[in-house]
């Protein structure tokens, strides 16, 4: 069994490069929440030529709407979103140097490609264990967007986040090798 894989944010290039899909990951440090309507602003304020609330060099970005907190708890459960519906942003945001994703489900081949161009990763976290994954969240803030509610931007420190590389720096995709496996076995 593979060791699991301590990454550090922000990511560089070089350090990811390392990964191949299926790798487990245990990631410390900070990441950033932001879904549907958050992106969107996101790639607005970039198309206008201003800053983002904050420097996406390097950072991961968590496909999140977390619950509210609970007493005596940072954060709610804090489980991933469906990916899929943040693609037509993804590219622009890597562009200008987020280096990985977080979410469930598959990518887009656009987006595989960026991905592999701007030397980033896509990361899953298992969807239905909300609960536990809000336990490796460690502080929160809003940041930016308050008026969205959960889908707000949040600054999250996160300790031993339990990830697994979905498409990795070199093309790589685990659904597809998954699918493939499955086929060959049946």
């Amino acid at each position: 069994m593979k060791a699991k894989i301590k990454l550090l944010t922000p990511l560089s290039s070089k350090g990811i490069e390392k990964l191949k899909i299926g790798d487990k990951v245990l990631l410390n440090g900070i990441i950033y929440t932001a879904r549907d309507a958050a992106h969107k602003r996101l790639v607005e304020t970039l198309k206008r030529g201003e800053k983002l609330p904050f420097n996406p060099e390097g950072q991961v970005i968590y496909y999140v709407g977390p619950a509210p907190a609970r007493p005596g708890r940072v954060i709610g459960s804090a489980g991933p979103t469906t990916s899929s519906r943040m693609d037509p942003y993804a590219i622009h945001l890597m562009e200008v140097g987020v280096k990985g994703m977080i979410g469930k489900g598959s990518r887009g081949q656009k987006v595989k490609d960026a991905i592999k161009k701007y030397k980033a990763v896509y990361f899953t976290a298992i969807g239905g264990a909300a609960a536990l994954l809000s336990e490796h969240i460690k502080k929160a803030e809003v940041i930016a967007y308050e008026e969205l509610g959960a889908e707000a931007i949040r600054r999250l420190e996160v300790e031993d986040f339990p990830l697994l590389v979905v498409n990795d720096t070199k093309g790589g995709d685990l659904y597809q090798e998954g699918t493939r496996r499955y086929s060959m076995s049946v």
